[in-house]
């Protein structure tokens, strides 16, 4: 696929949002056949190089969006990595569990519960990591 300028700022954004060992882990893990890297590659153009750059809101806001609606949707997995993203930009601990809290009086205990577990697991490997 030829780069085009959405694709370059998505390469970018992505990284600065998951970090360097993350891209990595991910390019060996989850991006590594064909049918795989064809969905990166449109991943990286469309939500990152277009979505993720439009002005209004900051990255900051948007990773605790994403978080919001992961937890809704019941994304698991993608709850972990927008979790770790939301750290990456400056949410705390505390803030977020306090979101995903708040979550519980308009989407229910059962999918805030998971979350939670979530978020437990990520932050714990978080801290093992610094």
């Amino acid at each position: 696929m030829p780069e085009s300028e959405a694709y370059r700022k998505g390469m970018e954004i992505r990284r600065q949002l998951m970090g360097d060992a993350m891209v990595e882990q991910m390019a060996a893990n989850v991006y590594d056949d064909p049918l795989m890297q064809k969905f990166g590659d449109y991943a990286r153009e469309a939500v990152f190089g277009l979505l993720w750059t439009r002005p209004g809101l900051d990255l900051k806001t948007r990773t605790l969006i994403c978080v919001v609606s992961d937890t809704a949707t019941g994304r698991w997995p993608e709850l972990a990595i927008h979790l770790r993203m939301a750290r990456r930009q400056g949410w705390s601990e505390d803030e977020l569990s306090e979101t995903l809290l708040h979550l519980s009086g308009y989407i229910g205990l059962p999918s805030v519960r998971e979350a939670m577990i979530t978020a437990k697991e990520v932050f714990a490997e978080m801290r093992d990591e610094d």
